[in-house]
């Protein structure tokens, strides 16, 4: 798979006339995991979407670039020519009804097919790779009406794997699942970037954004607060600042990555009680 970049420059995204991103530029690279993330109201998911061509920007572009000579304007492709390139999975989805498993996710083959045409050899073998990698070809058949919510949420990621794209925008993958799926969903974005895909992902979870990205964009009231290593962007004097709560940071001596721990009311409580009864 070839290498492509996804980049904005100097974003600025608003909701009829309230602007929630101020000049926000970043770089999706092949091979890299980059995650988007800050609190709530942030501008995370508006960008995401801009980036996927969901939310027209007010200011600035969006480009495609295989190499440092073939940079196109997001905005100058076909629709179809786009989402074999660019793929998104979103926080809100339709809720597919009298479909099995396998016939949602064979939707993710539609940019390759003709109108009407059946499935191909190809198209059936990347509907089964993303079966696969996702758990759920145990359950192909199954009526999606008679899933979870987590269950549906790893259907909608099969699909977009299936649509075989340079990029993948993932807001909040890892939203529904139990455990164990969070960590398998964290180890297949990881993998995903081991073969030269640009990844996105918008994460509420900062420990889950240190544990699987390369590079962090801290967000903050619409504008990049921190970008880059997670190790530097992640720290308590940032975090703090952003979310508006003492934050905590260490990093991890056999990962070497950040942990990151809020500090409640309640959590200092336990610490004095602790200290006490040692006492």
């Amino acid at each position: 798979m070839s290498g492509t970049t996804l980049a904005a420059a100097d974003l600025v995204l608003a909701y009829e006339r309230t602007t929630v991103v101020h000049g926000v530029s970043l770089r999706l690279q092949p091979g890299v995991v980059t995650a988007l993330v800050g609190p709530n109201g942030s501008g995370k998911s508006t960008v995401l979407r801009s980036l996927a061509r969901l939310h027209r920007a007010g200011r600035g572009t969006v480009s495609l670039a295989d190499g440092p000579d073939a940079v196109r304007d997001v905005a100058q492709l076909s629709a179809r020519d786009f989402s074999r390139r660019v793929t998104m999975l979103s926080q809100s989805r339709p809720h597919p009804s009298g479909l099995d498993v396998r016939d949602v996710v064979a939707y993710g083959r539609h940019p390759h097919r003709h109108r009407f045409a059946p499935l191909s050899d190809a198209d059936r073998a990347a509907i089964e790779h993303a079966l696969r990698l996702t758990g759920l070809s145990p359950m192909a058949r199954r009526p999606v009406d008679h899933l979870s919510g987590g269950e549906l949420q790893r259907v909608w990621l099969a699909t977009c794997l299936a649509q075989q794209t340079d990029v993948l925008l993932l807001d909040e993958p890892t939203n529904h699942l139990d455990l164990r799926y969070q960590v398998e969903i964290l180890d297949l974005i990881r993998d995903l970037a081991d073969t030269r895909r640009a990844l996105g992902v918008v994460l509420h979870d900062l420990n889950q954004a240190a544990a699987v990205a390369d590079q962090v964009v801290l967000l903050h009231e619409g504008r990049v607060r921190a970008a880059g290593d997670p190790i530097h962007v992640l720290t308590a004097e940032h975090l703090t600042e952003v979310y508006g709560l003492t934050i905590r940071t260490a990093v991890d001596p056999e990962t070497g990555r950040v942990r990151v721990q809020p500090v409640g009311r309640h959590r200092d409580r336990r610490d004095i009680t602790v200290d006490e009864r040692k006492r």
